[in-house]
């Protein structure tokens, strides 16, 4: 019987993906080659959007020659490193190369279970499902300190996801909250500038290379992303179970901008902010920092209240194993920070997770029920003699 609420009928479809950025798109590229139906449902306007909402100078720490989904190349010159429009534009392309049936502007309201099925609500829209794919990054929810609410009115703050260029500042001193590869970018723009620009927080370390020589875009960069990142930091390795919390709680190491870059541009290196006093930022050895601006580079909370299922831990974080729900059969992860890896956030890392979901999300379905139009057989051909690119997370 095809569940309803109120006066809404339910759509059926076998699987729902919740996404459609790079993860998103991944598992679609995956189940539609299989010739499994599926709906890509995507909060923004446009696929890609998610990415043009970022800061302005934004650039992907990887060169173009890793920045590709599984059958189609990165358009750019090899050594080049993409713009996020650029990566904005590749994604919105990607869709639409594959004919993926994708709905912009379709938030996710609450997504429940109704006996063995799932239920999607999407404002007046329900859906029916066998399968719900959750392909979203970790980076979801702002994450603010509660003491933030007791700055200075006079003090403009922002976090990194409202930042997009030196506009938005007032004249006077910045402080930047957080160390990660974020807040080490819009730290140093922001210092080149000649502000005065406070870095606060610890180091999350860096790699030990530049990765814009030649030498990096040729041996050292895939050697990172390929091997180290892909197949050595993983929760199948001893190393990547004793890196991982490390990961997750502290942030990935700087890629492009090192700490001798933020102090060649002016920056100053403080201890991490631990509350207010008077209106103004206190740091951990006591100091009052006298600045107008603040941006938060904190992180993020994984921003799933709308998934009404009880699958979280006491951190809020989903329990799963390498992106299944073993509670919930019928609920997956893709995109989540080291799911599976160091590299589950980059493309490279994202699109092996993405295929092994979508095997799982074939090993639960009936007959298939063919996509029309998604990938050709000569496209599937074709696809399937490229090997997927790797991107920097950002």
């Amino acid at each position: 019987m095809q569940s309803s609420i109120g006066t809404v009928e339910a759509e059926r479809i076998n699987t729902v993906i919740i996404g459609g950025g790079q993860a998103g798109l991944s598992v679609a590229y995956h189940l539609a080659k299989r010739g499994r139906a599926f709906v890509i449902l995507e909060r923004h306007a446009r696929i890609g959007d998610s990415w043009r909402t970022r800061w302005d100078s934004l650039r992907l720490f990887s060169s173009a020659r890793f920045d590709g989904l599984v059958g189609m190349p990165f358009p750019a010159p090899r050594r080049s490193f993409p713009t996020k429009n650029e990566m904005a534009d590749y994604l919105e392309a990607y869709a639409v190369h594959f004919k993926f049936p994708v709905r912009t502007g379709t938030a996710v309201d609450r997504v429940w279970r109704d006996g063995d099925r799932y239920l999607v609500q999407a404002g007046d829209q329900l859906i029916e499902t066998e399968n719900v794919v959750i392909a979203m990054a970790s980076y979801q929810a702002p994450r603010i300190p509660a003491f933030a609410s007791s700055l200075s009115t006079d003090i403009v703050q922002m976090h990194s996801t409202g930042y997009r260029n030196l506009a938005q500042l007032r004249a006077g001193a910045v402080l930047i909250v957080g160390s990660g590869n974020s807040g080490a970018e819009i730290g140093a723009e922001i210092a080149r500038s000649g502000r005065p620009t406070f870095i606060s927080g610890r180091s999350t370390g860096e790699v030990p290379f530049n990765p814009n020589t030649a030498i990096a875009h040729r041996v050292l960069t895939p050697l990172l992303f390929r091997i180290v990142f892909h197949r050595v930091l993983t929760v199948d390795t001893p190393m990547g179970r004793k890196i991982r919390p490390k990961m997750i709680g502290v942030g990935t190491p700087l890629i492009r901008t090192k700490e001798r870059d933020l102090l060649a541009a002016g920056a100053t290196r403080v201890p991490r902010t631990v509350g207010v006093r008077d209106g103004k930022p206190v740091i951990d050895d006591g100091r009052v920092l006298d600045v107008a601006n603040v941006i938060w580079c904190t992180g993020f909370h994984p921003g799933l209240s709308w998934l009404d299922l009880p699958i979280f831990d006491s951190a809020g974080e989903p329990r799963q194993k390498r992106g299944i729900v073993l509670s919930e059969p019928g609920v997956f992860f893709v995109g989540q920070h080291f799911q599976y890896a160091m590299s589950s956030t980059m493309i490279h890392g994202v699109g092996r997770d993405a295929e092994f979901i979508a095997s799982e999300v074939m090993a639960r379905l009936p007959a298939p029920v063919i996509n029309p139009g998604v990938l050709s057989n000569r496209q599937t051909r074709a696809s399937q003699s490229r090997t997927p690119g790797a991107v920097a997370g950002t």
